[in-house]
């Protein structure tokens, strides 16, 4: 397993990144347990969730909680990054990046995973309601209280990743170390801006979906979702992914993985890992042996023939943006 520095900072964090949002709907305890060691066995550090994990289910907080029964055993092995900003009651400050929020989302989120500090503590999304600076200065006063270690951003537009850095700098006050936004061989948008301002400002870019939901594992057929993948469970992702369009590129991607004599799902994930200015990629499992194929990205370096074919792919079959200058 690769470790690599987070952005600018003097923390180190695995490539592969663990991803949790299936644990307390798809993956119980006993499952999400088995799913961690397996990840922490193969060299993985870097756990991510957040508090409003698993989406859709009927109770908000069940994935910490859950993590929050692995962790103390593992305390000090694991780079625990979580997020706060989503709705996590029924009143008008229980969501949000105001100081009111922040600062409740935090110490609940402690409680539940059993732990007295948060190496990266998310903004999941930006809030339109709140001073940028409201938001910082709350996440400063965490800094510096000691519960939280390094702060970062989820979803956040080139624009609004700017304005923040911008305003922790006129303030000289923490900053946004990294950024987690959506990016796979299907979805390549971060390359226009995103990843070109992390490059120039050193901040760490943590992609989340590198496997488009597991559409590019190529297990899926055209027609109806499977009920109970992601497709079928959520109907963001059979929005954002489930199209001709999408099925026809992973057609061309397994057979370039193929060439390249890797597993679909490894190569999708090597793929991100080799883009500039990637840090880690995130990966989730219901099961420990869904995590096979992708753990093994961390030890693929993909030749500049693979990557000029994945070029090519993407601009025949209409790739949300792309191909990367190089």
């Amino acid at each position: 397993m690769k470790i690599t520095r987070l952005g600018r900072t003097g923390l180190k964090v695995s490539t592969i990144c663990l991803g949790t949002m299936t644990f307390g709907r798809q993956a119980d305890e006993a499952a999400a347990h088995a799913i961690m060691d397996r990840a922490m066995d193969a060299g993985v550090n870097f756990f991510d969730t957040a508090d409003v994990y698993p989406q859709g289910a009927d109770e908000t907080g069940a994935t910490e909680a859950v993590i929050g029964t692995w962790l103390p055993r593992h305390r000090e092995r694991i780079i625990l990054a979580t997020k706060c900003a989503g709705r996590m009651g029924p009143g008008a400050n229980d969501v949000g990046t105001n100081r009111r929020h922040v600062l409740a989302a935090v110490h609940a989120s402690l409680r539940r995973l059993r732990t007295d500090y948060i190496d990266l503590y998310q903004v999941h999304s930006w809030d339109t309601t709140t001073p940028i600076d409201e938001t910082l200065r709350a996440l400063e006063d965490l800094v510096r209280g000691g519960l939280v270690r390094y702060i970062g951003c989820s979803n956040f537009a080139a624009w609004q990743l700017a304005k923040a850095l911008w305003t922790s700098d006129r303030l000289r006050i923490t900053r946004f170390d990294s950024i987690q936004p959506r990016y796979n061989l299907l979805f390549r948008e971060i390359e226009r801006e995103i990843l070109p301002l992390c490059q120039d400002q050193e901040v760490g870019v943590i992609v989340h979906n590198p496997l488009a939901g597991g559409l590019l594992t190529g297990k899926h057929v055209r027609g109806t979702p499977t009920p109970g993948t992601r497709f079928g469970l959520s109907e963001m992702y059979a929005q954002r992914y489930w199209n001709d369009r999408n099925f026809d590129a992973v057609e061309r991607y397994a057979a370039i993985a193929a060439e390249h004599g890797q597993a679909p799902a490894t190569f999708a994930v090597a793929w991100t890992l080799a883009q500039p200015g990637v840090t880690a990629a995130i990966v989730g499992a219901s099961r420990p042996e869904q995590l096979e194929d992708t753990l093994a990205a961390a030890g693929v370096r993909l030749p500049p023939a693979a990557l000029a074919a994945c070029d090519a792919a993407a601009a025949e079959v209409g790739a949300s943006f792309g191909p990367f200058q190089r």
